[in-house]
């Protein structure tokens, strides 16, 4: 029975209270090594039994002299002791008690709640941005890869984000997820408002709507990324007092003006563009009542740059854990030093059998 619960152990290493007090090599150690000290001991006693006074007597007068062949007990007369003490060093062995460790990180770290909220009036439509595609599609693309990059983040931990777009009103597409796919296929869907009742640029209202929907959240950083190609014209909610909305609640509020020129209608009221600066004053003001910051983007590679520096200003702390387990190993070594005393034990019984 006791050789079947060893031979049950072997199947493999069993998890250890042990500590590491003596390390081999690699992820291998003993617990207790002055357990080693009683295999010089077993030598010496394997030895002294094997070599006791007294085994001449065992001999024949009457046959001194003749010259006989060597038996085959007195040919392997030495295996005997050999497994015997093979099986007191192998329990020396388990008695030291040897064990496998595994070293294991485990990484913490808690994500960023991200409020995308963007303009999709009609002033969209233009292509500043990059002469081959509208301003919402340049941001569309921009916003997309931005957005995939946190929600599958391994660097840092996976974002929840939720979309935002507004005009003259606000509209949240997509509530906070880490599905990659949903907020892809708003964005894909998102296009500039063709309603004139619907058209204008409503930041204070976009902001506010941001806002009531990060209010939920329990995120420790929690973040608005605004983004417009024009002044406020709707004031239902002025911009300040949605940032004022925002710092009360402890989000921080990145604005960006994306558009390289500021259009006015000519002589037959079609848009041309100028080289007018545009009034961005309560962008700015947002952006430093919030704690975030303000940025301008006049093509698409300043857009990709923009989103790039929010990426890496917006990253939690990375908490790693080391910890290191143990398995016992010493069941091996018993199922050996009990299959070697066996051995030895029938040997000494039978064919190895000695008189002395």
């Amino acid at each position: 029975m006791s050789l079947l619960l060893c031979l049950q152990e072997v199947a493999g290493p069993v998890r250890s209270a042990a500590e590491e007090h003596f390390k081999l090599w690699g992820d291998y150690s003993l617990s207790d090594p002055w357990f080693l000290l009683l295999v010089p001991i077993g030598l010496v006693a394997v030895l002294w039994g094997r070599t006791r006074a007294g085994r001449d007597r065992a001999r024949v007068p009457a046959l001194t002299g003749v010259a006989a062949g060597r038996t085959l007990a007195q040919r392997f007369a030495f295996a005997v002791p050999l497994f015997e003490f093979g099986a007191l060093a192998l329990v020396a062995v388990a008695l030291a008690r040897p064990l496998r460790g595994s070293e294991q990180t485990l990484s913490e770290s808690e994500g960023v709640d991200i409020a995308i909220a963007l303009d999709r009036s009609g002033s969209m439509e233009r292509n500043d941005l990059d002469p081959k595609a509208t301003r919402l599609d340049v941001i569309k693309d921009v916003v997309h890869d931005f957005a995939v990059r946190r929600m599958t983040d391994r660097e840092g931990a996976a974002d929840n984000v939720a979309l935002i777009a507004f005009a003259a009103y606000p509209q949240l597409l997509c509530p906070f997820t880490l599905d990659v796919d949903a907020i892809t296929g708003f964005l894909k869907a998102l296009k500039p408002v063709d309603n004139r009742a619907e058209d204008g640029t409503a930041i204070g209202v976009g902001l506010a709507k941001a806002v009531a929907a990060l209010k939920g959240s329990k995120a420790r950083s929690r973040i608005v990324i605004l983004l417009t190609d024009g002044e406020n014209n709707i004031d239902l909610i002025t911009p300040q007092d949605a940032a004022q909305l925002a710092a009360e609640e402890h989000i921080k509020v990145y604005t960006i003006f994306a558009g390289r020129y500021v259009y006015v209608p000519d002589m037959f009221g079609n848009p041309r563009p100028t080289e007018r600066e545009i009034d961005t004053s309560e962008l700015q003001g947002i952006a430093q009542t919030t704690g975030g910051r303000f940025y301008r983007a006049r093509d698409r590679a300043d857009l990709e740059k923009i989103y790039a520096e929010i990426e890496q200003l917006e990253r939690t702390k990375r908490v790693e854990h080391r910890y290191t387990q143990t398995f016992d190993l010493y069941p091996r070594f018993l199922a050996l030093a009990l299959g070697l005393h066996l051995l030895a034990w029938l040997l000494g019984a039978s064919v190895l059998r000695r008189l002395t």
